[in-house]
């Protein structure tokens, strides 16, 4: 079993080991020479070796944590006389430089943290204007070259991403027009004004929450699906192996997606707008309003600018989910738990984004009289 000795000498204490320093006989000698390090007071330490008979990975981590130990009681520290297989183990390591980022780190002050923050905002900015370019640049190669577009994917894509979000939007698109309309109508009932709760569901599906509702959706489905798809393709270098084939990422795995995306997503909009209005409609009827009434009081508020208004933001909303998600799925880093923060990431990022452009999109049109 290994031990130590500790050998005071003027301003120089020697820290003397023998034995075998492996992961079976260091723990005790360990902690000792450790405690005894860090209660001294010279200003050297000499770490010798001429007594050790074998050393592995765990005696060289302790080597090396002794003479952090021995540093950071403020005195200067080397290794004398280690046998060839320490030497050559302690060779792969530099402890001054081990100090100095452990010192390093426990003294991060807070102007350095919004540093890092800031470097890290500034790269994803970076990257997103990139990424943005790089899509123009291949949507627009791609409508000049329709042949090039692998539409077979693009189908697909646009199937599922499209049909099969049909049963959650029409869930959550119902559900919201009958909260809107019974709210409205409980506390306009006061006033005997029920029927303008039509004015309100109609304006507010059409102009705001079909269209958000949908991309948000379509955020959490779709853009989830992609980032998670492409990050796998990353994981597993198929991504890499397109690029050594000569194929472009962004156009070849990117593109199908958003043009994917653009095409289903006012369909969907529409479809949720027809939804979320048959849903108040039914809340009217059981407040006494007649479904005529209901027809009727829509047809006299609405128009075709309220509809396209909505449709629009949903084009910008569907760039934003398919784009955002191929992004984060582009930059996914290896194994598995990296593409599920891709995924997380890309939900997140497509919903901040969509809520900050609905909310332009709302102070434009105030001013613009829309």
């Amino acid at each position: 079993m290994s031990n130590f000795k500790l050998t005071p000498a003027g301003d120089r204490v020697t820290l003397s080991l023998r034995g075998r320093l492996d992961a079976y006989s260091i723990s005790a000698v360990w902690r000792e020479a450790s405690e005894a390090l860090a209660g001294i007071d010279s200003a050297r330490v000499v770490i010798d070796g001429t007594q050790i008979d074998y050393c592995d990975t765990s005696g060289a981590a302790m080597l090396l944590d002794l003479a952090q130990v021995a540093r950071a009681a403020g005195a200067e520290t080397e290794f004398a006389n280690l046998p060839e297989q320490a030497q050559q183990l302690l060779g792969l390591f530099d402890p001054a430089k081990l100090v100095a980022q452990n010192q390093q780190a426990g003294r991060s002050l807070w102007f350095e943290r919004i540093g890092l923050w800031g470097s890290r905002v500034g790269n994803e900015i970076v990257a997103l204007l990139s990424f943005v370019g790089e899509a123009v640049a291949a949507l627009v190669i791609a409508l000049r070259h329709p042949a090039r577009i692998r539409w077979g994917d693009a189908v697909r894509i646009a199937r599922e991403a499209g049909v099969d979000a049909l049963p959650i939007v029409s869930l959550i698109s119902f559900l919201l027009g009958v909260i809107l309309a019974f709210q409205a109508a409980t506390a306009m009932r006061r006033f005997g004004a029920e029927i303008f709760v039509a004015d309100l569901v109609g304006l507010a599906v059409l102009r705001e929450l079909g269209p958000l509702m949908t991309a948000i959706l379509l955020a959490g489905r779709s853009g989830a699906a992609f980032a998670a798809e492409l990050g796998t393709m990353k994981v597993n270098e198929e991504i890499d192996a397109l690029s050594t084939l000569g194929f472009d990422p962004v156009r070849f795995l990117a593109v199908p997606r958003i043009l994917a995306t653009v095409a289903v997503i006012p369909m969907l909009t529409v479809y949720a707008n027809l939804i979320g209005l048959i849903g108040g409609a039914i809340v009217m009827m059981g407040f006494g309003i007649s479904l005529a009434s209901y027809y009727q009081e829509l047809l006299g508020i609405l128009d075709l600018s309220d509809l396209l208004t909505g449709l629009g933001k949903s084009l910008l909303f569907g760039v934003i989910v398919a784009g955002v998600g191929c992004l984060r799925g582009l930059q996914a880093g290896q194994g598995a738990a990296a593409v599920g923060r891709s995924a997380t990431s890309a939900v997140v990022s497509a919903i901040v984004l969509i809520v900050a452009v609905d909310g332009l999109f709302a102070v434009i049109f105030y001013y613009a009289g829309i």
